[in-house]
């Protein structure tokens, strides 16, 4: 049996990640390291899909492969030896959020915890695609993972495609080391792919092969799972870059609030493709809270008991790829039952919308933040 270890964060606070499934290993991200700017290694949230492959350093290998002129594989050892870039970066499962959604899609039940942002370290990919030499007529690189099992009812590796530019822009990384440490084993060890603003799914770990191919990938991670599939036999569109979120981590769900007294409301709030978020707002809902989702406009109370949303004070991120944090100060005026409410809108003018849009995988849930709390 895997024992997985527990981290200490600041005084007493014991972070340790909370399982969603045990074989394969699954786990969110603990509520009180999503309040740090870094998420901690050991907190981080895990998705595996069949198992977690070990590779000693020494004996990892990397092939670049297909649509190329020079073929070749690179150790360890060598990727170490060059130049590298790093970077703060959100981390999300596509599948985060998913068991809001109603009727709740198949999958892991998610809460809105399998996120994070780390600091990432590695080597740009474009630099061996440049060695490699690349056909003109390539239209796509997918990357492969050592992991594999039955999907489907046929095997399979986990593999995952990128469009040409993508995987070949600067900051798509062969990541080796995460917060200042090599690379963990349920992170991915030795060495994983990071896509910066794309969901989790594209981040193929314990990558083995990156293969330049002519026609769009097929494979089963990429035409059947991981696509916004809607119920009535619409197209189906692959899950790609992050959507504009925000959760609350300041106060805790059901805490005790007092009445007349300012309370902190803090977050994070992020999304895809490095576009910065512009706005966060919040807003209190007083009253039964059932059903309540912030869109009619009615029951809520600022400052001066009016029902407007608010605009939140948003810290500097740490760079394009990070998570901006954000705090606002609330007084509630009477005793009861609320619901706090924050909407995040990036540069784009992407804004959250007041519910999960439904899709039958469960993936790119986005709705409103929200947390129940009781004045007293």
């Amino acid at each position: 049996m895997t024992t997985w270890p527990i981290f200490r964060g600041p005084g007493a606070t014991v972070w340790a990640p909370e399982t969603v499934t045990a074989d394969p290993y699954n786990a969110q991200t603990p509520s009180a390291a999503l309040a740090e700017p870094v998420t901690p290694v050991g907190a981080l949230f895990v998705r595996d899909h069949f198992g977690i492959p070990r590779t000693a350093p020494r004996r990892w290998r990397l092939r670049l492969c297909g649509a190329v002129a020079e073929p070749f594989d690179i150790g360890y050892d060598e990727l170490l030896t060059m130049e590298r870039r790093e970077f703060d970066l959100v981390m999300e499962c596509a599948g985060n959020g998913r068991s809001q959604m109603s009727p709740r899609p198949p999958g892991l039940p998610w809460g809105q915890r399998a996120v994070g942002c780390a600091h990432f370290a590695g080597v740009p990919f474009q630099r061996l695609a440049t060695r490699a030499r690349i056909d003109r007529a390539a239209v796509e690189i997918v990357f492969a993972g050592a992991d594999s099992g039955t999907v489907h009812g046929r095997r399979a590796a986990f593999e995952r495609s990128l469009p040409l530019a993508v995987a070949l822009h600067p900051d798509t990384l062969l990541a080796t080391h995460m917060n200042g440490e090599p690379l963990a084993p349920e992170h991915g060890a030795p060495v994983r792919l990071v896509v910066p603003g794309w969901y989790a799914v594209a981040d193929v770990k314990w990558l083995v092969e990156a293969r330049a191919v002519r026609e769009p990938f097929d494979g089963v991670f990429q035409a059947e799972e991981y696509v916004y599939r809607a119920s009535r036999g619409t197209p189906d569109d692959p899950v790609t870059t992050v959507r504009v979120k925000s959760f609350i981590t300041t106060p805790e769900p059901d805490s005790a609030v007092r009445r007349g007294h300012e309370t902190p409301v803090r977050g994070r709030a992020w999304s895809g493709g490095g576009v910065p978020v512009r706005r966060v707002e919040v807003r209190a809902v007083y009253g039964d809270v059932d059903g309540v989702s912030g869109e009619d406009g009615t029951g809520g109370e600022g400052p001066s008991g009016d029902e407007e949303w608010h605009d939140a004070v948003l810290e500097p991120p740490s760079g394009p790829y990070a998570w901006t944090g954000w705090s606002y100060r609330w007084t509630p005026r009477r005793p009861g039952p609320y619901r706090l409410l924050a909407r995040a809108t990036d540069e784009h003018g992407d804004v959250q919308p007041p519910r999960a849009p439904w899709n039958a995988g469960g993936y790119g849930c986005n709705p409103v933040a929200s947390v129940e709390v009781v004045v007293v």
